[in-house]
């Protein structure tokens, strides 16, 4: 059972996110706070796999709130997962780089946001698609980017039709658009995208971007 503290000040999203995570067997919300000085003293005497977390809050934000988190449970003891309406391009940024281990928006499916919690409590990355995009694109703005060949020679081990996938993964585009533009069906284009993380070592796909960028695949 994986046990989840969903933090958020509005009671009714508290309440919406409480009923998604706690419809299926193996989640459990065990605790909520209304804001990041309650989690953190929550935390402090209730057990918790995965942190549900918004960003706009009073008192602390959500960001300095995981970046307090983290001075006190690292990410193998405890996942954090980002759910928020304010999924601008910085706010990705500064969430991942406090120590977030997954970015949603709320607009985000019931079963999107149960999937993440189960990524990111077994140590995985669970990003939406515009958090991808943000990651990639900041990646490849950065000039300072060195391809591994290590990761390259992996990559070197995907089919044309894999690659292809991966190649549109990377730009940012979500599997109904690549199916669409490769004349395949999502269910194809998740199979082609599984075999390529099985053949790279990617436990998800934000891990997939990640390698597939150290390889020298960039967005388009």
């Amino acid at each position: 059972m994986i046990r989840v503290m969903i933090v958020d000040d509005q009671d009714i999203i508290r309440a919406g996110l409480a009923a998604i995570v706690g419809a299926p067997e193996d989640l459990e919300v065990v605790a909520q706070a209304a804001d990041g000085f309650e989690a953190l003293r929550t935390l402090a005497t209730t057990a918790v796999d995965v942190l549900l977390v918004d960003l706009r809050m009073p008192g602390i934000d959500g960001v300095e709130t995981v970046r307090r988190v983290r001075l006190l449970r690292p990410a193998a003891e405890l996942g954090i997962l980002v759910v928020t309406t304010f999924d601008e391009d910085e706010n990705v940024l500064r969430a991942l780089r406090a120590g977030a281990d997954g970015f949603f928006s709320k607009s985000a499916s019931p079963s999107e946001i149960a999937d993440g919690v189960r990524q990111v409590a077994a140590g995985g990355r669970a990003l939406s698609d515009h958090a991808v995009g943000v990651v990639v694109n900041h990646v490849a703005d950065d000039r300072a980017v060195v391809v591994d060949r290590a990761v390259a020679d992996l990559v070197a081990t995907l089919t044309p039709r894999e690659r292809e996938v991966v190649e549109a993964i990377v730009s940012g585009l979500d599997g109904a658009t690549i199916a669409a533009r490769l004349h395949l069906s999502p269910f194809t284009v998740k199979t082609h995208a599984n075999r390529a993380m099985a053949k790279v070592g990617a436990t998800d796909r934000g891990q997939l971007v990640s390698l597939a960028v150290r390889a020298g695949i960039m967005p388009t």
